[in-house]
Order: structure tokens, then C-alpha cells, then sequence
């Protein structure tokens, strides 16, 4: 068989693809492996209580479990569920929208793929148009959601050094050149995989920028306000109709539902939901009915804010403090400062072999964690080490995991260095 062009993309090497089929390998084959790479959220019990009590409402009704999974949604996803989140935003934030600037999808992967592919490619005049990333590190899982080849281009970050061990990265907008060929700006927030929040004054800066050159801008808000609220700085969080904001029931404890949240102009979410009729006719329903009542009752920010932001807050305390504790003090190691989404950013200046090597020497030893060069989509400067210097590790597994698998990596890195 051959296959097409876009057929051989996707059976191509592909970062999202690899750290999904090395978590499914590691759940299933190798029990003993530890897992520091993926972002799988954590099972907070007051969470998943919370949950189950939905899920036995559900199957107590007269109607709503039949109906959740004996008839589709519109391809917008359920109204109700959007109705009930618009009122929320609305009384959260005064953002004035309604259920038509909502859409649902069958998770943010998803999400970002028909945004990317409704801005990015080749416009009617056959010039490709571009995705701006204006901070790399970015996600891994943006890099190949476009149909089209060339589609994604970036910007280095600015490094701000906080004290011996702590760094920060920012936007560098003398870099940051705009023309014709960028068809949206796109950046996460907080940052997968950095853990970096970017910063309210550089928001603003960029939506002028958008704004001036008609463009949108795009912001991946997976791990933060209103929920799940792993964000451990204060934000504004802002929408117009140059705006889109995604959101997602993942992170909020939810992942298997495949529940992604877009809020943009009604124009944008009318396409969008021309591509979910396409593509899977409407988005699954489980996910909205599931957290509707969280929604309507906007207990789903009492729950973000009292036990999910506090948990993770903790967790990534005493994960840095256990890096300071194992990795030499007279080495170059980085962490960037942790503010938010469930992931420590490790920076090794000068690092003796690359990350990935890095990567696959901590594998053997059953530490799973993600090679930083991963997270540069659509970045030309390949002769930037920085890219093969850092590595991701999440700080979502048990308590006992992520100590045993710290003292692995500093022993690993410790070594390295000697």
C-alpha cells in the first residue's frame, strides 16, 4: 500500500505520538516504570468523590443517562452544558458571551487541530499561511496538528535568571516580527511544559499585536482559571472577539472524557462546528453531562480553587524541594519557576549529552520523562542548545513515585557532571 502525503506524515515520527504510546506501554507492559512524562492528572480523591456522586446521579435519572448516550449532540456539543458555562464566564468574568460563542470537542488535541487547520495553510492564493508560537517551549502536541507542511513558526524566549536555580522565561517582542504570512498567534498559559505563566502585560501586548494585524489570538488555558485553576500566580483573564479561548475538562480530573472547550466570535465556532460534523459528527457527550452539574452549580471553581490548586501547589513545593535536596549545588541545573499546569521544567546549562540521550538513559533505569527538544515546534534556530539541554518531568504521579524518580535523575545528572 501507498499511502498519501498526509498519510505518511502521520505515520511518521511524531513527539505527541511517542510520549502517548510510552505512557500506554508503561500502564500496561512495564509496572515498574515510573512515570514522569506524561500529563495525566492526578486522582484527588475529594475530586473523583465529587465525580462518582455525578455519575450515580446520572444513572439514577429518568432520562439523562439514556439520553447521554442514546442521542447525539448538536455538532456545538450539549446546550445545556454551554449555556450553563456561558452564565459562569458571564458572572466570573463579565466576558458577555452566550452559548453560540461556545463549541464543544472531543478534547483540546482535537481543539487545536481545527483551529490550526481553520487559520493555518494555504490561503486562496496558495501562500501557506502560519501559526505564531511567540515563546518556544511550547507544547509537544502542537507541532504536527496541520495538514499542511510549514505551517507552524516560533521565537526564542527570553531568559530572566531569578536566583541560582530559578529562571523565567518571557516574551521577546523586539523578535517578534509580524507580516502577511501569520494567520494567528498561539500561546499556552499557564505553559506546557514549562509551568511558565505569561505574564497579563505581555497578554495585552499581544492581543495589540493580533488586533492590529487582524489576526486572533489563541490561548491554550488547559490547566487554568476558571478551571482547574492550577495556576499559582494572580491573572486577569481577559476575552473579546478577536480572542479564543480554550479550556478542558482534563486537567480537572477528567481525561477519558475527551472534553475540550472553545470560546471565540460566533463566526469561529460556527466553523468549528462544521469540522466536528465532519470529523465525528458532534463531540461526545459524556464529559458535559458528567460535569454539568459542577458547571450550573459553579461549584467547579470552589472545587478548582479550595482542593485542586492547593494540591498541586504542594506537590510541586515538594517536588522542587526534593531537587534541591538530591542535585549537586555546584552544578548549572535550572528549574523554571513553577507557576502553574503540573510539570517541572528542568534546565541542565551545559548539559554533557543531549536530552535525549538524557531521556533514553533514565528509561533504562524505568524513569519515563520527556526529552526538551521536543517542545520547540517551529523553531528555525537549530543551533540554540538550549533545546537539547532541558527536559520535562510531571509531579502528578504518587508522592513515593516522584521521590524515587527524582533521586534517579539527580544521581543520573549528578554523574554526568563529575
Amino acid at each position: 500500500m501507498k499511502f498519501s502525503r498526509i498519510g505518511n506524515k502521520f505515520s511518521s515520527n511524531i513527539g505527541i505520538v511517542e510520549l502517548m504510546n510510552e505512557l500506554g506501554k508503561a500502564l500496561s507492559e512495564n509496572k515498574d516504570m515510573i512515570m514522569m512524562g506524561g500529563g495525566n492528572p492526578s486522582h484527588i480523591p475529594e475530586v473523583q468523590k465529587y465525580l462518582r456522586q455525578s455519575m450515580q446521579s446520572l444513572l439514577d435519572s429518568d432520562r439523562e443517562f439514556e439520553t447521554m448516550l442514546g442521542d447525539y449532540d448538536g455538532p456545538k456539543g450539549n446546550l445545556r452544558f454551554r449555556k450553563a458555562l456561558a452564565k459562569l464566564l458571564n458572572d466570573s468574568y463579565d466576558w458577555g458571551i452566550n452559548e453560540n460563542n461556545i463549541a464543544l470537542t472531543s478534547g483540546s488535541q482535537s481543539a487545536f487541530f481545527s483551529l490550526f487547520n481553520i487559520f493555518g495553510g494555504s490561503d486562496e492564493n496558495g501562500k501557506v499561511k502560519k501559526i505564531l508560537f511567540p515563546l518556544t517551549p511550547e507544547y509537544i502536541g502542537y507541532g504536527d496538528s496541520s495538514i499542511e507542511d510549514d505551517v507552524f513558526t516560533s521565537r526564542k524566549a527570553k531568559i530572566e535568571h531569578i536566583d541560582q536555580h530559578t529562571f523565567k522565561y518571557h516574551v521577546d517582542f523586539d523578535a517578534l516580527d509580524i507580516d502577511d504570512s501569520i494567520a494567528a498567534i498561539c500561546v499556552s498559559r499557564p505553559t506546557n511544559p514549562t509551568g511558565n505563566v505569561i505574564t497579563d502585560d505581555e497578554i495585552i501586548q499581544l492581543e495589540e499585536i493580533a488586533r492590529k494585524n487582524d489576526i486572533p489570538l489563541i490561548i491554550d488555558n488547559a490547566y487554568g482559571a476558571p478551571f482547574p485553576g492550577i495556576i499559582f500566580t494572580d491573572i486577569e483573564s481577559r476575552w473579546n472577539d478577536s480572542l479564543i479561548m480554550c479550556l478542558s475538562l482534563s486537567k480537572l480530573g477528567m481525561p477519558g472524557t475527551r472534553t475540550g472547550i472553545v470560546i471565540a466570535n460566533e463566526k469561529v465556532i460556527s466553523t468549528l462546528a462544521s469540522m466536528n460534523s465532519v470529523m465525528s459528527l458532534a463531540p461526545g457527550s459524556f464529559g458535559a453531562e458528567l460535569a454539568l452539574d459542577l458547571v450550573e452549580s459553579q461549584n467547579i471553581i470552589k472545587l478548582s480553587q479550595e482542593v485542586i490548586q492547593p494540591y498541586y501547589y504542594e506537590k510541586a513545593r515538594r517536588a522542587i524541594k526534593l531537587l534541591h535536596q538530591h542535585l549537586k549545588e555546584d552544578i548549572s541545573w535550572h528549574i523554571h519557576k513553577a507557576e502553574g499546569a503540573m510539570f517541572l521544567w528542568l534546565w541542565f546549562e551545559n548539559l554533557p549529552i543531549t536530552s535525549q540521550e538524557l531521556y533514553e538513559r533514565l528509561k533504562d533505569k524505568n524513569v519515563l520523562v520527556v526529552s526538551g527538544h521536543h517542545f520547540f515546534p517551529g523553531l528555525d534556530e537549530k543551533d540554540w542548545p538550549h533545546q537539547h539541554e532541558c527536559i520535562r518531568m510531571t509531579y502528578s504521579s504518587e508522592s513515593t513515585q516522584v521521590e524515587a524518580g527524582i533521586k534517579i535523575i539527580a544521581d543520573e545528572i549528578n554523574a554526568l557532571y563529575s
